[in-house]
Protein backbone atom coordinates (compact mmCIF):
# COMPACT_ATOMS: atom_id res chain seq x y z
CA UNK A 1 0.00 0.00 0.00
CA UNK A 2 1.68 3.12 -1.15
CA UNK A 3 1.06 6.66 0.37
CA UNK A 4 0.66 9.90 -1.44
CA UNK A 5 2.75 12.24 0.13
CA UNK A 6 0.09 14.99 -0.78
CA UNK A 7 1.55 18.75 -0.46
CA UNK A 8 2.35 19.09 3.04
CA UNK A 9 2.94 23.13 2.67
CA UNK A 10 5.29 22.81 5.77
CA UNK A 11 7.83 24.86 4.25
CA UNK A 12 5.27 28.18 4.39
CA UNK A 13 4.71 31.52 6.74
CA UNK A 14 2.85 29.93 9.80
CA UNK A 15 -0.86 32.06 9.83
CA UNK A 16 -1.91 33.10 12.58
CA UNK A 17 -5.10 31.02 12.65
CA UNK A 18 -2.78 27.85 11.97
CA UNK A 19 -3.11 26.50 15.52
CA UNK A 20 0.77 27.62 16.50
CA UNK A 21 1.49 28.26 19.82
CA UNK A 22 1.33 31.67 20.74
CA UNK A 23 3.23 31.74 23.67
CA UNK A 24 4.91 35.60 23.34
CA UNK A 25 8.11 34.11 21.90
CA UNK A 26 7.38 35.53 18.01
CA UNK A 27 9.68 38.63 17.59
CA UNK A 28 8.05 41.59 15.29
CA UNK A 29 9.79 40.26 12.50
CA UNK A 30 7.42 37.24 12.64
CA UNK A 31 10.21 34.59 13.15
CA UNK A 32 9.48 32.01 15.13
CA UNK A 33 11.28 31.95 18.42
CA UNK A 34 13.89 29.80 20.16
CA UNK A 35 11.61 27.35 22.42
CA UNK A 36 11.14 25.13 19.58
CA UNK A 37 7.04 25.52 19.02
CA UNK A 38 6.90 26.40 15.60
CA UNK A 39 8.99 23.10 14.63
CA UNK A 40 6.85 20.94 17.17
CA UNK A 41 3.62 22.42 15.54
CA UNK A 42 4.90 21.86 12.18
CA UNK A 43 5.55 18.21 13.24
CA UNK A 44 1.95 17.89 14.53
CA UNK A 45 0.46 18.89 11.43
CA UNK A 46 3.25 16.32 9.67
CA UNK A 47 1.41 13.56 12.10
CA UNK A 48 -1.89 14.60 11.45
CA UNK A 49 -1.83 14.71 8.02
CA UNK A 50 0.05 11.39 7.66
CA UNK A 51 -2.44 9.77 10.44
CA UNK A 52 -5.80 11.22 8.13
CA UNK A 53 -4.10 10.16 4.94
CA UNK A 54 -3.63 6.71 6.38
CA UNK A 55 -6.68 5.85 7.66
CA UNK A 56 -8.44 7.01 4.03
CA UNK A 57 -6.15 4.29 2.55
CA UNK A 58 -7.76 1.75 5.03
CA UNK A 59 -10.85 2.62 4.89
CA UNK A 60 -10.36 1.77 0.75
CA UNK A 61 -9.52 -1.64 2.17
CA UNK A 62 -12.80 -4.29 2.46
CA UNK A 63 -12.39 -7.44 3.78
CA UNK A 64 -9.03 -9.68 4.02
CA UNK A 65 -7.18 -6.33 2.78
CA UNK A 66 -9.17 -6.09 -0.39
CA UNK A 67 -9.10 -2.89 -2.05
CA UNK A 68 -12.66 -1.40 -2.74
CA UNK A 69 -13.95 -0.12 -5.76
CA UNK A 70 -14.69 3.85 -5.95
CA UNK A 71 -18.01 3.40 -6.55
CA UNK A 72 -18.53 0.41 -3.59
CA UNK A 73 -17.55 3.86 -0.88
CA UNK A 74 -19.97 6.52 -0.18
CA UNK A 75 -19.03 9.93 -0.41
CA UNK A 76 -17.08 11.07 2.91
CA UNK A 77 -18.53 13.35 5.19
CA UNK A 78 -16.17 15.65 6.30
CA UNK A 79 -17.75 17.56 9.47
CA UNK A 80 -16.18 21.00 9.97
CA UNK A 81 -15.87 22.60 13.31
CA UNK A 82 -14.78 25.91 14.36
CA UNK A 83 -12.13 25.18 16.40
CA UNK A 84 -11.22 26.74 20.10
CA UNK A 85 -8.62 26.89 22.82
CA UNK A 86 -10.91 25.21 25.24
CA UNK A 87 -9.87 22.11 25.73
CA UNK A 88 -13.03 20.15 26.18
CA UNK A 89 -14.13 21.03 22.73
CA UNK A 90 -12.26 18.94 20.43
CA UNK A 91 -13.16 15.58 22.77
CA UNK A 92 -16.93 17.27 22.29
CA UNK A 93 -16.59 17.42 18.62
CA UNK A 94 -14.40 13.78 18.63
CA UNK A 95 -17.84 11.81 20.90
CA UNK A 96 -20.61 13.53 18.30
CA UNK A 97 -18.42 12.24 15.51
CA UNK A 98 -18.20 9.25 17.02
CA UNK A 99 -22.03 8.71 17.40
CA UNK A 100 -22.50 9.56 13.86
CA UNK A 101 -19.89 7.35 12.50
CA UNK A 102 -22.43 4.47 14.96
CA UNK A 103 -25.29 5.72 13.11
CA UNK A 104 -23.94 5.05 10.03
CA UNK A 105 -21.61 2.34 9.92
CA UNK A 106 -19.10 2.23 6.95
CA UNK A 107 -19.55 5.88 6.19
CA UNK A 108 -16.21 7.76 5.95
CA UNK A 109 -16.25 10.58 8.84
CA UNK A 110 -13.42 13.04 9.02
CA UNK A 111 -12.83 16.27 10.95
CA UNK A 112 -11.17 19.55 10.07
CA UNK A 113 -11.22 22.70 11.88
CA UNK A 114 -11.52 26.19 10.32
CA UNK A 115 -9.39 27.54 13.21
CA UNK A 116 -7.07 26.90 16.57
CA UNK A 117 -7.05 23.27 16.63
CA UNK A 118 -5.32 20.42 14.28
CA UNK A 119 -6.36 19.05 11.71
CA UNK A 120 -7.22 21.75 9.92
CA UNK A 121 -9.57 21.84 7.05
CA UNK A 122 -7.23 22.22 4.54
CA UNK A 123 -4.94 19.69 5.76
CA UNK A 124 -8.04 17.14 6.04
CA UNK A 125 -9.04 17.84 2.58
CA UNK A 126 -5.49 17.87 1.30
CA UNK A 127 -5.09 13.61 2.41
CA UNK A 128 -8.87 12.92 0.77
CA UNK A 129 -9.44 11.77 -2.63
CA UNK A 130 -12.83 11.73 -4.48
CA UNK A 131 -16.16 12.76 -3.78
CA UNK A 132 -16.81 14.51 -0.22
CA UNK A 133 -19.58 16.43 1.61
CA UNK A 134 -18.35 19.13 3.94
CA UNK A 135 -21.06 19.31 7.03
CA UNK A 136 -20.15 22.18 9.02
CA UNK A 137 -21.02 22.08 12.84
CA UNK A 138 -22.03 25.36 12.33
CA UNK A 139 -25.45 27.00 13.40
CA UNK A 140 -26.38 29.99 11.20
CA UNK A 141 -24.96 30.85 8.04
CA UNK A 142 -22.02 33.49 8.23
CA UNK A 143 -18.67 34.70 7.24
CA UNK A 144 -17.39 30.87 7.94
CA UNK A 145 -20.35 29.20 5.86
CA UNK A 146 -20.09 32.18 3.37
CA UNK A 147 -16.59 32.41 2.89
CA UNK A 148 -13.89 30.86 4.95
CA UNK A 149 -15.34 26.68 3.88
CA UNK A 150 -15.67 27.83 0.59
CA UNK A 151 -12.48 28.30 0.40
CA UNK A 152 -10.66 26.07 1.72
CA UNK A 153 -12.82 24.01 -1.07
CA UNK A 154 -10.94 25.74 -3.52
CA UNK A 155 -7.76 24.72 -2.36
CA UNK A 156 -8.63 21.34 -3.03
CA UNK A 157 -8.99 21.05 -6.85
CA UNK A 158 -8.56 17.22 -6.89
CA UNK A 159 -11.91 16.75 -4.90
CA UNK A 160 -15.52 16.65 -6.32
CA UNK A 161 -17.05 18.25 -3.51
CA UNK A 162 -20.53 19.55 -1.91
CA UNK A 163 -20.95 21.84 0.81
CA UNK A 164 -24.09 20.61 3.61
CA UNK A 165 -26.10 24.11 5.31
CA UNK A 166 -24.79 24.47 8.37
CA UNK A 167 -26.77 22.50 11.00
CA UNK A 168 -29.34 25.33 12.46
CA UNK A 169 -32.31 26.48 12.23
CA UNK A 170 -33.60 22.88 12.61
CA UNK A 171 -36.54 21.24 14.53
CA UNK A 172 -33.97 18.44 15.98
CA UNK A 173 -31.82 21.44 17.71
CA UNK A 174 -35.10 22.72 19.36
CA UNK A 175 -35.34 18.96 20.60
CA UNK A 176 -31.48 18.84 22.03
CA UNK A 177 -31.63 22.45 23.39
CA UNK A 178 -35.01 21.24 25.22
CA UNK A 179 -33.26 18.59 26.50
CA UNK A 180 -30.11 20.19 27.50
CA UNK A 181 -32.12 22.56 29.55
CA UNK A 182 -33.77 19.59 31.20
CA UNK A 183 -30.88 18.14 32.23
CA UNK A 184 -29.65 21.66 33.79
CA UNK A 185 -32.84 21.22 36.02
CA UNK A 186 -34.94 23.24 34.44
CA UNK A 187 -38.84 22.40 32.81
CA UNK A 188 -41.23 24.66 31.55
CA UNK A 189 -44.09 22.52 32.24
CA UNK A 190 -43.12 21.32 35.49
CA UNK A 191 -45.98 23.19 38.23
CA UNK A 192 -43.86 25.83 40.04
CA UNK A 193 -44.94 24.28 43.22
CA UNK A 194 -44.65 20.57 42.74
CA UNK A 195 -41.12 21.17 42.05
CA UNK A 196 -39.81 24.47 43.23
CA UNK A 197 -36.40 24.17 41.18
CA UNK A 198 -38.68 23.89 38.14
CA UNK A 199 -39.74 26.82 35.95
CA UNK A 200 -43.83 27.45 36.37
CA UNK A 201 -45.36 28.34 32.33
CA UNK A 202 -46.56 31.51 32.96
CA UNK A 203 -42.98 32.81 34.59
CA UNK A 204 -40.90 31.18 32.25
CA UNK A 205 -38.56 32.54 29.71
CA UNK A 206 -35.39 31.17 28.04
CA UNK A 207 -32.56 33.39 26.56
CA UNK A 208 -30.90 31.42 23.59
CA UNK A 209 -27.04 32.09 23.75
CA UNK A 210 -25.69 32.27 20.32
CA UNK A 211 -22.12 32.91 19.09
CA UNK A 212 -23.61 35.84 17.24
CA UNK A 213 -22.54 37.57 13.37
CA UNK A 214 -22.83 41.12 11.65
CA UNK A 215 -24.80 38.96 8.60
CA UNK A 216 -28.13 39.58 9.27
CA UNK A 217 -28.66 35.89 7.58
CA UNK A 218 -27.21 34.57 10.83
CA UNK A 219 -29.47 36.74 12.54
CA UNK A 220 -32.58 35.34 11.00
CA UNK A 221 -31.76 31.84 11.23
CA UNK A 222 -31.04 32.33 15.01
CA UNK A 223 -34.45 34.28 15.58
CA UNK A 224 -36.13 31.25 13.93
CA UNK A 225 -34.41 28.85 16.15
CA UNK A 226 -35.71 30.57 18.85
CA UNK A 227 -39.28 29.84 17.47
CA UNK A 228 -38.84 26.61 17.20
CA UNK A 229 -37.50 26.02 20.55
CA UNK A 230 -40.41 28.26 21.95
CA UNK A 231 -43.18 25.65 20.18
CA UNK A 232 -40.93 22.58 21.34
CA UNK A 233 -41.43 24.18 25.36
CA UNK A 234 -45.45 24.87 24.70
CA UNK A 235 -45.11 28.57 23.98
CA UNK A 236 -42.44 29.61 26.63
CA UNK A 237 -40.80 33.08 25.33
CA UNK A 238 -37.64 32.65 23.72
CA UNK A 239 -35.00 35.61 22.95
CA UNK A 240 -32.05 35.77 21.40
CA UNK A 241 -28.98 36.92 22.98
CA UNK A 242 -25.54 37.14 21.79
CA UNK A 243 -21.88 37.42 23.27
CA UNK A 244 -20.50 39.10 19.84
CA UNK A 245 -21.65 40.95 17.12
CA UNK A 246 -24.87 42.74 16.34
CA UNK A 247 -28.24 41.93 18.84
CA UNK A 248 -28.92 42.04 22.59
CA UNK A 249 -26.38 40.64 24.11
CA UNK A 250 -27.52 37.77 27.17
CA UNK A 251 -27.98 40.28 29.72
CA UNK A 252 -30.19 42.61 28.10
CA UNK A 253 -32.09 39.41 26.80
CA UNK A 254 -32.40 38.47 30.16
CA UNK A 255 -33.99 42.37 31.44
CA UNK A 256 -36.31 42.10 28.22
CA UNK A 257 -37.74 38.44 30.09
CA UNK A 258 -38.09 40.07 32.82
CA UNK A 259 -39.87 43.35 32.19
CA UNK A 260 -42.21 40.60 30.48
CA UNK A 261 -42.93 39.30 33.88
CA UNK A 262 -40.64 36.53 33.74
CA UNK A 263 -38.39 35.98 36.69
CA UNK A 264 -37.39 32.34 35.94
CA UNK A 265 -35.20 32.60 33.25
CA UNK A 266 -32.53 29.87 31.80
CA UNK A 267 -29.67 30.24 29.28
CA UNK A 268 -29.91 27.45 26.87
CA UNK A 269 -26.46 27.42 24.74
CA UNK A 270 -26.34 27.51 21.25
CA UNK A 271 -22.93 26.63 20.88
CA UNK A 272 -21.91 23.29 19.00
CA UNK A 273 -18.99 22.88 21.75
CA UNK A 274 -17.38 24.14 24.61
CA UNK A 275 -15.83 27.86 24.15
CA UNK A 276 -14.76 30.85 25.05
CA UNK A 277 -18.35 32.44 24.07
CA UNK A 278 -20.12 29.39 25.41
CA UNK A 279 -18.64 30.20 29.08
CA UNK A 280 -18.86 33.76 28.60
CA UNK A 281 -22.71 33.24 27.81
CA UNK A 282 -23.15 30.65 30.67
CA UNK A 283 -21.71 32.81 33.43
CA UNK A 284 -24.30 35.62 32.59
CA UNK A 285 -27.43 33.50 33.44
CA UNK A 286 -29.63 35.00 36.03
CA UNK A 287 -29.97 31.07 37.06
CA UNK A 288 -30.37 27.99 35.02
CA UNK A 289 -27.39 27.49 32.10
CA UNK A 290 -27.78 24.51 29.99
CA UNK A 291 -24.58 22.78 29.01
CA UNK A 292 -24.15 23.19 25.09
CA UNK A 293 -25.22 21.02 22.28
CA UNK A 294 -22.32 18.89 21.87
CA UNK A 295 -22.99 15.03 21.11
CA UNK A 296 -26.75 14.89 21.69
CA UNK A 297 -28.19 12.24 19.34
CA UNK A 298 -30.57 14.55 17.82
CA UNK A 299 -27.39 16.46 16.81
CA UNK A 300 -25.79 13.46 15.53
CA UNK A 301 -29.27 12.59 13.27
CA UNK A 302 -28.98 16.14 11.72
CA UNK A 303 -25.21 16.12 10.74
CA UNK A 304 -26.23 12.94 8.76
CA UNK A 305 -29.41 14.87 7.78
CA UNK A 306 -27.37 17.73 6.51
CA UNK A 307 -25.41 15.11 4.74
CA UNK A 308 -28.01 13.27 2.90
CA UNK A 309 -29.61 16.76 1.75
CA UNK A 310 -26.57 17.66 0.09
CA UNK A 311 -26.01 14.21 -1.83
CA UNK A 312 -29.19 15.42 -3.40
CA UNK A 313 -27.78 18.17 -5.53
CA UNK A 314 -25.36 17.34 -7.85
CA UNK A 315 -21.60 18.24 -7.41
CA UNK A 316 -20.39 20.97 -9.75
CA UNK A 317 -16.52 20.60 -11.47
CA UNK A 318 -14.23 22.51 -9.55
CA UNK A 319 -13.73 24.94 -8.97
CA UNK A 320 -17.09 25.24 -7.79
CA UNK A 321 -18.84 23.41 -5.14
CA UNK A 322 -22.52 22.60 -4.58
CA UNK A 323 -23.47 24.59 -1.12
CA UNK A 324 -27.04 23.35 0.28
CA UNK A 325 -28.43 26.76 1.95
Amino acid sequence: MTLDPGPLGLSGPVRPDSGAAFDGTAGLDGKAGFDGTADFDSAQRLMTRFTAQLTTQLDRLGAHGVRRGRRDRPPTLVAVAHGSRDPEALSTVTALLDRVRALRPGLPVRLGHIELNQPLLSDTLAVLRGEVVLVPLLLSRGYHIKRDIPDAVATAPHLTARIAAPLGPDPLLAEALDARLAEAGWRAAAPYRAAPHRAAPHRAGVVLAAAGSRDPDAAADTARTAALLGAQLGGVPVLPGYASGSGPTVPEAVRALAALGRDRIAVASYFTAPGRFATQCANAAPGVAAAPLGAHPAVARLVLRRYEQALASAPLPHPAATVGV
